[in-house]
């Protein structure tokens, strides 16, 4: 019998921010393709939620939470991981909303250094950190998937006051992609999702009619683009930023 795609067995995912929407999407569809789940979210109480849900429906998973801002919290995050499953093979780097985001927006003129920090903090220095701890794992392992959780931001300019976020956003989306010419030829791979206007904070109809497909994005979406950048299968996809936003922007 020939293999299923995009099945996951023997692998172990860590996937940040994890604890509800789209995070959480993410975490369910690499379980569900056989994948060991680790779950990180900010707050406790979350992490432990995904993973209860989950555990309830035959996954195998466990909460790692913490603020991954900080350099020993992601230390113990993957400690915590190889602990209890072994090496990471997929680092999903999905946790990109610092706490009171999206009610903090503001333009440019009137953001701190602070404000542009804490974008940089979560957005880039987290996910530089969290590949680093991985990396020499997934190399003695011969493979390895890096996933980076993105926003069209990065390719558009709007009036929302995101210059911070989008600043933050498209320095990870460089270093993913010369990440990917350094650890390619080891097995591993680097590749980002760049997601449209999602239906996690709230209605979007208004957007949802700028879509080629007349909605906004779920969280099964991200999953299953993710799952396929985390598999096997994908070994030839690489340093590639993946639109998933619903066709409105087509170019």
């Amino acid at each position: 019998m020939s293999q299923k795609l995009f099945e996951l067995e023997g692998l172990v995912a860590l996937v940040t921010g994890a604890g509800q929407g789209m995070g959480l999407g993410v975490a369910r569809s690499l379980a569900t393709q056989g994948a060991k789940v680790v779950i990180n979210d900010f707050y406790p109480e979350r992490a432990e939620s995904a993973v209860a849900q989950l555990r309830e429906e035959g996954f195998e998973v466990c909460a790692a939470p913490g603020d991954i801002t900080d350099a020993e919290v992601r230390e113990s995050i993957v400690a915590t991981a190889e602990r209890e499953y072994g090496p990471v093979s997929i680092l999903v780097n999905n946790a990109g909303v610092p706490p009171g985001m999206p009610n903090s927006l503001s333009h440019f003129e009137n953001l701190t250094d602070d404000d542009f920090e804490r974008q940089l903090d979560l957005n880039l220095r987290a996910i530089l950190g969290l590949t680093r701890r991985v990396m020499d794992g997934m190399v003695e392992q011969g493979f390895g998937r890096i996933v980076i959780i993105s926003s069209e931001s990065w390719r558009t300019g709007l009036q929302f006051g995101l210059t911070n976020y989008a600043a933050a956003k498209s320095a990870a989306l460089g270093f993913m992609r010369h990440l990917a010419h350094e650890v390619g030829r080891k097995g591993i791979t680097a590749n980002a999702v760049s997601l449209g206007t999602m239906n996690n904070f709230g209605d979007y109809a208004e957007y949802a009619k700028a879509t080629a497909v007349g909605r906004t994005g779920t969280p099964e979406d991200v999953g299953a683009a993710v799952a396929y950048l985390a598999s096997r299968e994908a070994s030839w996809m690489s340093g590639q930023v993946l639109p998933l936003n619903g066709g409105s922007i087509t170019a």
